[in-house]
């Protein structure tokens, strides 16, 4: 490698996917996280590339046995254009052993 060439990187959605490979507990951060700014402008979109990040990680197709839903359905539920159903997300969820919890918010009233 001379001087003036960089070394290939990685594209960002790969990388994810090996750090969820390499420390699957990762997923329940990273998803926890995404979840939390999903509200904000662009956050349902990173949230479902997240969700489609971890399936990656453990294999779409065993994901997609997993939560009992066709692989391609999987993949178009996760996708750019994605809206998949609460049934969808909780049955990925599932498959992938996390589970979706609520909490309070600080300052929230009852």
């Amino acid at each position: 490698m001379t001087a003036n060439k960089q070394p290939a990187s990685r594209p960002h959605d790969a990388a994810v996917v090996e750090l969820l490979k390499a420390d699957p507990d990762f997923a329940n951060e990273y998803l926890a996280a995404a979840l939390e700014e999903a509200d904000e402008p662009g956050g349902q979109t990173a949230l479902l590339a997240a969700l489609r990040h971890v399936a990656e990680a453990q294999g779409m197709a065993a994901v997609a046995e997993r939560a009992g839903i066709p692989r391609e359905s999987l993949y178009r539920a996760l996708g750019p254009k994605g809206n998949p159903t609460v049934k969808t997300l909780l049955a990925v969820l599932g498959a992938a052993g996390l589970h979706l919890a609520v909490t309070r918010q600080d300052g929230a009233h009852a």
